[in-house]
């Protein structure tokens, strides 16, 4: 595939481990039911990309590490540069303290939460402190296929799009996923015009669907198809559209959540892009990061 990737800018961006944050009180999930259970942020050290997305005693979770720049402002700049610019795949180094020097990957925008999520080896997770400052070398923004106008690219690092195995045949792209999700599962994120950071949740309410769709077999990290969604200037249902994105936290509890994906490839011609069903589809897999290292 022929890219602008010489034409994009690669930019600085540096942020900090996120502090685990709690609403204090209890949520109340799609049934009524009250739970109380930790959520995002921090140092997580026994999940990680590869884990399944589902079963964990916690809501919204995010695997591994989640970083900000400015928790009291999370939705003005600079945090909100911070979260543009860091893109899935790109490096993340640690600048400061007992793990300077060690690296990561950065693997999921958490839109809301508006963290930036980044997988480190066990090793490094053991010599992290909260405080430490992590420098990521933001570069995807502003991707393009040269030859499919019509088809749009958000959030990711052109090196991680040579990787992913997408075949070019007859004037399509056949793309490897996980799954394939039906637009109507949609929810929380849905009518955002933040494509280029943040993300949106598969509803998981209705467990009928869950099954039906094989959701509970998606991990951190996998590649997924949605149908009938576009994500070009807004998210959106849209007949015939097709987005691509990848899991980044854990399914929840509260109604019109569930799994959260972030945007990576949109297009509102579905025939350009033929989603391919393969178990390898995997950020870890095949950058052999989370639980591939």
């Amino acid at each position: 595939m022929r890219t602008n990737k010489e034409k994009l800018v690669q930019m600085s961006v540096q942020g900090t481990v996120a502090n685990p944050g709690h609403r204090r009180h209890y949520g109340v999930d799609a049934e009524g039911i009250p739970f109380l259970l930790p959520g995002t942020g921090g140092i997580v050290y026994n999940v990680k990309v590869g884990d399944n997305a589902f079963g964990w005693a916690a809501d919204h979770l995010e695997p591994c590490v989640s970083t900000i720049l400015d928790e009291k402002n999370k939705y003005e700049y600079p945090n909100s540069g911070y979260h543009f610019y860091s893109c899935i795949g790109n490096t993340a180094k640690i600048v400061s303290n007992d793990a300077k020097g060690d690296t990561g990957i950065v693997t999921g925008h958490h839109g809301g939460a508006e963290h930036i999520i980044i997988d480190f080896s066990d090793e490094t997770l053991e010599k992290m402190r909260l405080d430490d400052k992590i420098l990521i070398k933001g570069y995807g923004q502003g991707l393009k296929l040269l030859d499919y106008p019509d088809i749009h690219l958000f959030n990711l690092d052109p090196e991680l799009l040579e990787k992913w195995g997408i075949l070019e045949k007859d004037g399509k792209l056949e793309i490897p996923v996980k799954l394939i999700i039906p637009g109507m599962l949609m929810g929380s994120g849905v009518g955002s015009t933040s494509m280029g950071t943040g993300d949106y949740d598969i509803m998981t309410a209705d467990k009928k669907m869950v099954k039906k769709y094989k959701l509970d077999t998606l991990c951190f990290g996998d590649f997924v198809a949605i149908k009938d969604h576009c994500n070009i200037y807004g998210r959106t249902y849209y007949k015939n559209a097709i987005t691509i994105g990848i899991i980044i936290h854990a399914d929840c509890h509260w109604a019109g959540h569930g799994p959260g994906v972030t945007t990576l490839i949109s297009t509102k011609k579905s025939k350009l892009i033929v989603p391919k069903i393969d178990e390898n589809a995997n950020i870890g897999k095949i950058l052999k990061i989370g639980r591939y290292r």
